[in-house]
């Protein structure tokens, strides 16, 4: 998030810029934290507004994926965050080293 900006302005501005599609987030479905990188994550379940996705230079490919999808093309730590958003069971708070969901 810059300096200012609230967490549902900066999940605007952050998707617009990598992939080119404008979104309204609706509500936090988790916390991610990467334990070895000390970086932590907030996930938004988003409702598309306009746009059309496509690769830029902070996201090298864009799709739209289904559960199966998120499974087998994406590590543990980054395809739970979906799963998690899909699930409407949350927030969920979750900690992971880069690769997998550590429990």
């Amino acid at each position: 998030m810059e300096l200012g900006e609230g967490p549902q302005e900066a999940v605007r501005r952050e998707v617009l810029e990598e992939t080119g599609v404008l979104v309204e987030p609706e509500v936090l479905t988790g916390v991610y934290k990467n334990m070895r990188r000390g970086i932590v994550s907030l996930v938004f379940r988003c409702r598309y507004v306009s746009g059309t996705p496509h690769p830029t230079d902070e996201a090298s490919d864009v799709a739209w994926l289904n559960r199966e999808e998120i499974i087998e093309h994406m590590s543990e730590a980054f395809a739970v965050r979906l799963l998690d958003a899909l699930d409407g069971d949350g927030p969920h708070v979750r900690i992971h080293n880069g690769v997998a969901v550590l429990r």
